[in-house]
């Protein structure tokens, strides 16, 4: 089989040389590259592209503008290029007759300009909000840097056009008509810099007007539909909330409504997200889900707003694994800039925050506990779904339509019970010696046959290894430790999929083989990352069928392949969030009890790390005070699960050499 890479996640974003001397290199390569493709008639839009064409064509014209502001390239022909490329927008790809199809219309004929996702009539009508948002983003960058470049006339033309594209926006259409906030936050933008722009040329009353209904669109409408998720209230995204691709995009519009207005409205709304994205990511920067992407991850759209807040935030956003093909700005198949999205590279050369690149280690977040090379991200109810550690990713497992990784019950008749469900509030603990930190989470959950019991997983990392005790009071079944999906591990082309296992020195264990057993002698190979189990660890594939992830017919897919595929519409319009949701198995990493545990307790312990490492002994015994693990490198007290005298979870963590 040949390696399945992740499309778009490739290396971080921080990584990036940002320095001006190289960014001036970059725009001066992409202004050769985009007068060579220029078409004829003036058109720079990419011959070979069949979607995002309405506001190509303004975007290089954009970027153009911007070079010509920074350093003035000595091509003679430049500003004729520039001028004729206008010249072809405004005769060409301003419409001004609706759209047949157009579902979203609130005036009819208005007679308002607007861009077009396609240029045919009835092509897609569904994009055209979007594309005239990004259009009108164009539009005042071009006012901005454009002014001494273009003709008096063009410049008065291109005026008119942003307000025009703003009316349609705002009157013609019905705002945000895709549900996508990030979308109607870059209207927003587009608002609040045309209200700016006009106030500088003696047309401030009309400024005002618009600014003040960028203003009211962002408070009385994006903002009271804002979606909370772990705590942090997210802009909504195709009607749910954190997105792959979206949220880093939202950040760099309210880096940049930030910086045209000041309001700390809008720094305040960028940190919740950026927090919010902090504790998703994990120490390399990996992480999944999304309404409409999954794995998808932007490139120069997110790069000013990670920047941004990742200063302000003081957290090393930048860790976040971006899309290295579109690092600056988007390419087209010719090789030329594209034009789409330009408006982000405009503001990433105008923006002079830096990037925060390094955090102090460890950082426990509410959802997350990352410690260097190592880290587990939580679901709101503090099951852990990502584990990285060995360069190497580990997701959530499935076992029988169940998410997570934890304890899991196997009843005699074969049902299987994965027990991280919590039956009300969730207590955490963390603690931290030497270059050790440790987190306790305590659970109730209840079983198959109702009974109810506290459930306790600890989390202790020392920067390169993740490990995971688990202790669980005896049920009346056989239990195990779910350790997850081993899933994706670096490579220099990026994320690659992992689609076979070893023991060490082992023979190749292929993960598609509908149920095929591995077991193993307690450490599990998966690309360069070890799974070591201090009792027994075994692997049991899925059964064939498309909602097992890894069967015959999905082993090819990445996660977000598979989601979109079970979703309820087609892929861009389906929520892979609930199509991943319809998966009903995945390969199950199984970790028996350690063959000491203390009566009436189930306990594992189970390390992710690089290879080769250090035997994984782990001894338990029972205390007044609780459970005394003994690990290398360490020793830990669990407290009982009622806790102290106050009913607060007891961890005591200990570093030893």
């Amino acid at each position: 089989m040949n390696p399945i890479l992740l499309p778009s996640q490739h290396a971080s974003a921080h990584d990036l040389p940002h320095d001006p001397e190289h960014l001036d290199a970059v725009l001066a390569d992409a202004v050769t590259a985009a007068l060579a493709a220029q078409q004829p008639d003036g058109n720079f839009e990419d011959p070979a592209a069949n979607d995002d064409i309405g506001d190509m064509a303004l975007g290089v014209i954009s970027l153009l503008c911007l070079a010509w502001r920074r350093r003035s390239p000595d091509d003679p022909a430049f500003p004729g290029a520039v001028r004729r490329a206008l010249d072809f927008f405004l005769a060409n790809r301003v419409y001004r007759h609706d759209n047949p199809g157009e579902p979203f219309l609130r005036v009819r004929d208005s007679g308002l300009p607007y861009a077009r996702y396609m240029p045919g009539d009835g092509e897609h009508p569904f994009g055209d909000w979007p594309s005239t948002v990004w259009a009108m983003l164009h539009a005042v960058n071009v006012l901005e840097l454009g002014e001494g470049l273009l003709t008096d006339a063009q410049y008065a033309e291109v005026t008119e056009l942003a307000l025009g594209y703003w009316r349609w926006l705002t009157e013609a259409s019905m705002v945000n008509p895709q549900q996508t906030a990030n979308q109607a936050i870059g209207a927003v933008v587009a608002g609040l810099m045309l209200g700016r722009h006009l106030g500088t040329v003696s047309r401030a009353r009309e400024g005002n007007r618009v600014t003040t209904a960028a203003m009211r669109l962002y408070t009385e409408v994006i903002r009271p539909a804002r979606l909370t998720d772990r705590g942090f209230a997210l802009p909504a995204e195709h009607g749910a909330g954190h997105d792959q691709n979206y949220l880093p995009i939202s950040l760099s519009f309210l880096a940049q409504a930030h910086r045209v207005t000041g309001d700390r409205l809008f720094l305040d709304d960028g940190a919740e997200i950026a927090r919010h994205l902090d504790c998703r990511l994990s120490a390399r920067g990996f992480d999944y889900g999304g309404p409409r992407y999954s794995e998808q991850h932007c490139g120069a759209e997110g790069t000013l707003g990670l920047r941004y807040f990742s200063s302000h935030v003081g957290s090393d956003l930048g860790r976040y694994l971006a899309d290295r093909r579109v690092a600056y700005y988007p390419v087209a198949k010719t090789g030329a800039p594209s034009g789409h999205f330009a408006f982000t590279t405009v503001w990433l050369y105008q923006d002079e925050s830096k990037w925060h690149r390094a955090s102090p280690s460890p950082v426990a977040t509410e959802y997350s506990l990352r410690h260097e090379a190592a880290s587990v991200s939580l679901t709101g109810s503090h099951t852990p779904y990502l584990i990285d550690a060995g360069r190497a990713v580990v997701l959530e497992s499935v076992v029988a339509g169940q998410h997570g990784i934890g304890p899991l019950l196997r009843y005699a008749d074969g049902h299987r019970t994965l027990l991280t469900r919590p039956l009300g509030p969730v207590r955490v603990r963390d603690a931290r010696d030497g270059g050790l930190v440790a987190r306790l989470v305590t659970k109730a959950v209840v079983t198959r046959d109702q009974v109810m019991l506290s459930v306790q997983q600890l989390f202790v990392s020392d920067g390169r290894r993740m490990m995971l005790f688990g202790v669980v009071p005896s049920a009346d079944a056989e239990c195990f430790f779910l350790a997850g999906l081993p899933y994706a591990e670096e490579t220099a082309a990026g994320q690659r999929k992992i689609v076979t296992v070893a023991e060490p020195g082992g023979a190749s264990f292929d993960l598609s083989t509908p149920d095929a057993v591995l077991r193993t002698r307690g450490t599990l190979l998966a690309g360069r990352l070890a799974i070591t189990s201090a009792a027994g660890l075994s692997v049991v594939n899925p059964p064939a069928g498309r909602t097992a992830f890894n069967s015959p017919e999905t082993i090819g897919l990445t996660q977000e392949q598979l989601a979109f595929s079970l979703a309820d519409d087609p892929r861009g319009y389906g929520n892979p969030d609930t199509g991943w949701h319809r998966v009903i198995d995945t390969n199950h990493l199984l970790a028996e009890p350690l063959p000491g545990s203390p009566p009436g307790f189930a306990v594992f312990a189970v390390r992710y790390g690089p290879y080769p490492d250090v035997a994984f002994a782990v001894e338990v015994r029972a205390t007044p005070d609780g459970l005394l693990v003994e690990a290398p490198g360490f020793s830990v007290l669990v407290g009982d699960p009622a806790g102290d005298a106050s009913g607060e979870p007891v961890l005591r963590l200990t570093a030893r050499p």
